[in-house]
């Protein structure tokens, strides 16, 4: 029962993803690809409050999925009780730890703060 909870979280993460992803490609496609990467027009980005969560949305999806998966890689090298709560527990702490700093630069990008 919880594999089965746990493969639905990594299969909605997936296709979350891939539909905020697409939204992202489809925003930069509306300008020339040099121009949407000059720092004003980032910046920019991170000021329309819409977008900066879109963004929040992306890395969030995009980690929980990642590290899903990759916990699941490393469940399948090896079995043990220690081993299992090791392997989770790091996941969710690099989990956290990559959206806590990723948080961070889009709440800093979008206060202006350099």
């Amino acid at each position: 029962m919880r594999e089965s909870i746990i493969m639905k979280i990594h299969y909605g993460t997936a296709l979350g993803a891939v539909a905020l992803v697409a939204v992202h490609i489809l925003m930069r496609m509306s300008q020339k690809f040099s121009d949407s990467l000059q720092y004003q027009n980032v910046i920019a980005n991170y000021h329309f409050l819409p977008y900066a969560l879109m963004l929040e949305a992306v890395l969030i999806l995009l980690s929980v999925h990642g590290f899903n998966g990759l916990r699941v890689i490393l469940l399948e090298l090896k079995q043990g009780s220690t081993y299992e709560k090791m392997i989770n527990y790091g996941s969710l702490a690099a989990m956290a730890a990559l959206i806590a700093y990723g948080s961070r630069t889009i709440l800093m990008a979008g206060m202006g703060v350099s």
